[in-house]
């Protein structure tokens, strides 16, 4: 796969939803971005509360940007502080460097990442990691 579809995002995304619901989490924003950084889906479950769209989109973003899915961002945030916010002013606050943050991968090929906010970060993670291998790809959390 060269790059992502949107027949590809759609499942990914329909699929996160779906294992949110099965777990029983808190209502989820999955946001799902090409290799360019741009939105190819994203949907909000009823109930989100107001800022989940751009944490879910800056999950992603981040992952996108630095090239590691945030969990590594967020473990490198605590190693360096002050690396990650040096990027993140870079990037004018646009990323958040904690779990949720997939990358999206095609063997070696990066087709773009997963951000999914609602929950706790892990459980977010679990979700865009469902979605991603739903899809038949590789979910890199970092």
């Amino acid at each position: 796969m060269a790059e992502l579809t949107l027949d590809v995002a759609r499942k990914i995304l329909d699929v996160a939803l779906a294992k949110g619901v099965e777990k029983k989490l808190k209502p989820l924003v999955v946001t799902v971005l090409d290799a360019r950084g741009c939105v190819k889906a994203s949907a909000a479950q009823d109930g989100t509360s107001l800022l989940r769209s751009e944490i879910a989109h800056g999950k992603a973003y981040g992952a996108l940007a630095i090239g590691m899915g945030s969990r590594a961002l967020f473990e490198r945030a605590q190693e360096q502080a002050y690396f990650i916010d040096a990027v993140n002013t870079l990037a004018q606050g646009r990323l958040v460097p904690v779990p949720g943050g997939v990358l999206i991968q095609d063997g070696g090929t990066l087709l773009g990442a997963v951000g999914i906010s609602g929950d706790s970060s892990d459980n977010d993670e679990v979700c865009a990691i469902a979605g991603i291998e739903a899809a038949g790809l590789k979910a890199n959390a970092g």
